[in-house]
This record gives structure tokens, sequence and C-alpha cells, in this order.
């Protein structure tokens, strides 16, 4: 009897998983190396244009320029300290600053963003006609720069020179736009004026990728146009919201052009009205550089921190919506 032995098995060659390794390591290389190339360029303008502005600013915020003695002979650069924070957060026309700059946000952040997104889902519903002549016509404004912006408004609202006031005085309405009541909203005015197109067109593009099918069913739900806009699309646009939101609370932090401006017909806005007046002012005009210094590091932390506590609560209501 014959017996026939079975099929040796086949024989793996110790080199194929090295190989296999090998290759997978090049592989992770080179997305490496691909990911470095496209992150070099926002790496060098991110230390370019921030860290290293930023840590000047540190630095500079721990001296200042002293004359020794009774005052006499050259100023000699020395080593304060916390000197110049607290002379900064003690000062009362910085703190004035700051909550000035807080009521222009707390003003200013909900008529952008609403307003932004109210126009979006008017624009997205089909209403309005010419819509692309509407986006346009929307959009203009933030095309002409916020200083040729401001001096526009600033002649709109100097009496004798307005036309709107000459206009509104003839049926005896007196509006003194620059006066201590009125004079932050219209400064509110003049950057919704410039803004709200830039970021109604954000929501719009943001509205066109919903998926038409949500929408349908909604429709077919028995759903009308307003709860289909604020409970349907609204809520998938959320992500856009925020970044809305952030990116206008930032700009707000930094209020100045406007103010600047309107203080050369406005005895309402001094050297000092926003932290960016104030800063300016202590560099500028009184030269003291190391306070200039240590409120912009005061007015960046301020930043940081209302821009952290939006991201948190709006993830914590992102957490609580989707349980």
């Amino acid at each position: 009897m014959t017996t026939t032995a079975p099929p040796a098995p086949a024989t793996r060659t110790p080199d194929a998983p090295v190989s296999a390794r090998r290759a997978r390591t090049r592989a992770r290389r080179r997305e490496h190396m691909a990911c470095g190339v496209l992150m070099t360029p926002f790496l060098i303008l991110l230390v370019a244009v921030f860290l290293i502005p930023v840590g000047t600013a540190v630095w500079l915020s721990f001296f200042s320029d002293d004359q020794p003695g009774l005052g006499f002979g050259p100023e000699r650069t020395v080593f304060v300290g916390l000197r110049s924070y607290t002379a900064v957060l003690t000062d009362p026309t910085f703190l004035g600053s700051l909550g000035t700059v807080v009521l222009y946000c707390l003003i200013y952040i909900p008529l952008m963003v609403l307003g932004a997104l109210a126009l979006a889902l008017l624009l997205d519903s089909g209403v309005v006609r010419l819509r692309a002549w509407a986006q346009l016509g929307l959009f203009l404004p933030h095309a002409v720069p916020g200083i040729i912006a401001a001096l526009i408004w600033l002649y709109l609202y100097t009496p004798g020179l307005s036309p709107v006031v000459d206009l509104l005085s003839k049926g005896d309405i007196t509006i003194d736009f620059l006066g201590v009541h009125t004079v932050l909203p219209s400064i509110v005015n003049i950057a919704l004026w410039s803004n709200l197109g830039y970021n109604m067109v954000i929501f719009y593009a943001a509205l066109q990728a919903v998926p038409r099918e949500v929408i349908e069913a909604a429709v077919v739900d028995g759903a009308g146009p307003v709860r289909t806009a604020l409970q349907v699309k609204a809520p998938l646009v959320r992500s856009s919201i925020v970044m809305v939101a952030m990116f206008t609370l930032i700009w707000a932090m930094q209020l100045f052009t406007e103010p600047m401006l309107l203080s050369q017909s406005s005895p309402m806005i001094n050297s000092r009205f926003s932290p960016s007046m104030y800063i300016y002012d202590a560099a500028f005009t009184r030269n003291n550089y190391g306070l200039a210094a240590a409120a912009s590091v005061i007015l960046l932390l301020c930043t940081v921190a209302l821009s952290y506590g939006v991201t948190r609560w709006t993830n914590r209501s992102q957490k609580e919506a989707a349980r």
C-alpha cells in the first residue's frame, strides 16, 4: 500500500513582514512630511504675527523708563516687575473702557448674529427675488474700508452737515447721534452696517449645505416656513453660528477705529474710550510703552478667556441637545 504525504505548507519568507513594516513606515513618513510641508506656512505666520508680538509685549510690560534721582539725567530702562499691570488694573479709566467694550459686545454681538442669520434664512427661503443682487447689495458695505465707513457715518451723524439730521429736524424730531446715551448705539450701527452682509454670506453658504431631504421631510410633517427655519435649519448650522459669534467677539474686543474717528466730533468719546484707545494713548501720547504693553496683555487675556467661555458653553449646549 502506498501512502501519499500531505503537501508541505507554504513557507513564508522572513523578509515579507519586514518589508510590509518598512512600507508602512515609509508611508507614515511621507504623510508626516506632507503634513509638515502644509503646516509650515501657517506656523511661520503664527510665529511672525502672533507669538513674537505677544512675547515682545509681555517682555516690555516688565520694564519701564525711569529717571534717576530727582528727575534729572537721562532716562534708563529698569525692571519693574508687575508694576505696570498693577497700574493698569487700578486705573479707573481702563476699567471704564473695559466696561464700555463689554456693553458694546452685549449690544452688538446678538444684533449681528441674529440679524445675519435672519437675512440668510430669508434668502434661503426663496421669498426674496433677485437673490444674487440682494446678496451683493448686503455684502457691498463690507468692501468699504473701516475708516471710510466711519467717516461716512460721521458725516451722517454731525448736525449741520447730515441730511438725515436735517430731515428729522423738519419733522420736529431731534436726535443727537453723538450724545451721551446714543453714542454707543451709533458705533454699533456703523459696525452692523459694515459687517452684517459678510456674516450673512457665511450663514447662507452653511444653509446651502443643509440636505434638502431634511427640509422636505419637515414640510411633509406640516412644519411651516417659520418653524422650518427656526427648528430645522438654524440647529443644523449651529457650528457656523458659533464661529461667527466667536469672530465677532474677538473683533468687538478690539474696538478702535469707529470711536477714534467719532471722538473728533463728540466730547462723549475721550482718548481712553475703549481698551484699544487706552493702549494707543499710553503708547503714543504718554510714551509709556510698558503701560501700553501691560494693557495689551490684559486685553489679550480677557479676549482669550471670553472666547474659551463661549466655546465651553456652546460645547455643553451641543452635548445637552444630543442627549
